[in-house]
């Protein structure tokens, strides 16, 4: 019997074991969709990091404006009702649009772009450009479209300073911190469960389910709680300057990093060791493999 079942777990050819094989006796077979997943990741990082420059700053900027949208709904729908919880569900729409328009946020670059480069099919230096431009990019249309909500709708100034605010006020300590690691695994889980699936309907769910938990739940979000502080500031009223901002924000992006690049992405590329060593042993033209770099 047991010879029969592990025949019957070989695929046609006998190259690779199909469903029913035993993870004890092959270990490539213990997490097939999690394989699939990092593949699919692996093949859109490729094509996020080698981007020329203006295509990947147009992404970015449309990045920021897709999430200013959301700001838009959370700050009406606050305005109008004084609910965060609703305000929170109401910024999805943020969400929902940068996924069926494909702009990108900087923190949804952590997951697809890093596991590409340990793949060894993008340099470290590509990563970095990336990182860099998307987030640029990101908050100076942030910046503009929150200049344009702003004007447009002064009557959300006292909701905007106090949305705003509440991130200046968390400081920079432990709990500021602890937020934007938190923020960091909910972005990055939602960039993973998006390249689980081919169906665009499903990854609406994932993207509906991470921006009310950042808005709702008051997560500390480089990009997120930038623009809402940059609705503060276009009021001129907002009790804090940009050198706040910018200390806030760069706390904020630092426990991105880490809760999403370490927390997620790094555990998730334990899931599925084969397929990284799988890549890593046909490496991209240009990176390095120990002390050489491949060039044919």
């Amino acid at each position: 019997m047991t010879d029969a079942r592990e025949q019957s777990a070989e695929s046609g050819d006998g190259s690779r074991p199909g469903v029913g094989a035993d993870p004890a006796r092959n270990a490539e077979v213990a997490e097939t969709p999690v394989e699939e997943t990092v593949t699919r990741a692996i093949d859109e990082g490729r094509r996020r990091i080698s981007r020329r420059t203006w295509p990947l700053l147009a992404t970015g900027l449309l990045g920021g404006i897709d999430v200013g949208t959301g700001v838009l709904a959370l700050l009406f729908v606050e305005h109008e009702t004084h609910s965060k919880l609703l305000a929170g569900l109401a910024f999805s729409i943020g969400f929902i649009a940068l996924t069926l328009a494909r702009s990108e946020l900087f923190t949804e670059d952590f997951l697809v772009p890093v596991v590409t480069v340990i793949a060894r099919q993008a340099r470290f230096r590509m990563l970095m450009r990336l990182w860099v431009g998307t987030l640029v990019a990101n908050l100076v249309g942030g910046w503009l479209f929150t200049w344009l909500l702003m004007a447009g709708f002064p009557q959300f100034a006292e909701t905007a300073v106090e949305a705003g605010s509440f991130y200046v006020d968390l400081g920079l300590g432990v709990k500021a911190f602890a937020l934007a690691v938190i923020g960091g695994v909910v972005i990055t889980l939602m960039t993973w469960m998006q390249h689980s699936t081919d169906s665009t309907g499903i990854r609406l769910v994932p993207a509906v389910t991470a921006g009310f938990l950042l808005a709702g739940a008051q997560l500390n979000h480089v990009v997120v709680n930038s623009l809402l502080m940059f609705t503060a500031l276009h009021t001129g009223d907002a009790p804090f300057g940009y050198v706040q901002w910018a200390q806030t924000a760069g706390l904020a992006a630092a426990g991105n990093v880490v809760g999403g690049v370490v927390l997620v992405t790094l555990l998730r590329l334990f899931q599925s060791p084969h397929t990284i060593a799988e890549e890593r042993a046909n490496p991209a033209l240009g990176v390095a493999v120990g002390d050489d770099r491949r060039e044919d």
